[in-house]
């Protein structure tokens, strides 16, 4: 079954945009209201391209290798299973990204939302992987 990919096209490149945005107007530590709603909307993206990743990997394997080895693992073992099928590299890095997205519930905390954008500058790369070994691999 071919899956729909459009919706997590438009996250990544909403996320690329967010950050390109913020590269250019955040230098060094959130001071400003401006520079914060900045990192607030890349932690914004963060969260829903994150969330659209790990749900079209557990699609994708549900589809591909079997609906009943995916129903119910915890997330750390969806992300083995998606490591096994080539749709992620490093799969310790998405046990850091599922961490920081639990985290964003409480970016009211500055420490934990300068945490959070940092994770979300370095899950652009991982989230684009995900998005093309996708379309290669739908079918």
């Amino acid at each position: 079954m071919t899956l729909d990919l459009s919706s997590l096209k438009k996250a990544v490149n909403s996320l690329e945009k967010a950050i390109t945005v913020a590269n250019t107007q955040i230098s060094g530590i959130v001071n400003t209201d401006h520079e914060e709603v900045i990192r607030a909307g890349v932690i914004q993206n963060f969260e829903f391209t994150y969330e659209l990743c790990w749900k079209f990997m557990k699609r994708w394997l549900e589809n591909n290798v079997s609906g009943e080895s995916v129903d119910g693992v915890s997330r750390k073992e969806l992300f083995r299973l998606a490591a096994e099928s080539r749709l992620i590299d490093d799969v310790e890095a998405w046990f850091k990204y599922h961490e920081a997205r639990n985290e964003t519930t409480h970016t009211y905390d500055g420490k934990i939302a300068e945490t959070v954008y940092k994770t979300a500058i370095s899950f652009i790369k991982d989230a684009k992987i995900v998005l093309e070994r996708l379309e290669a691999k739908n079918d």
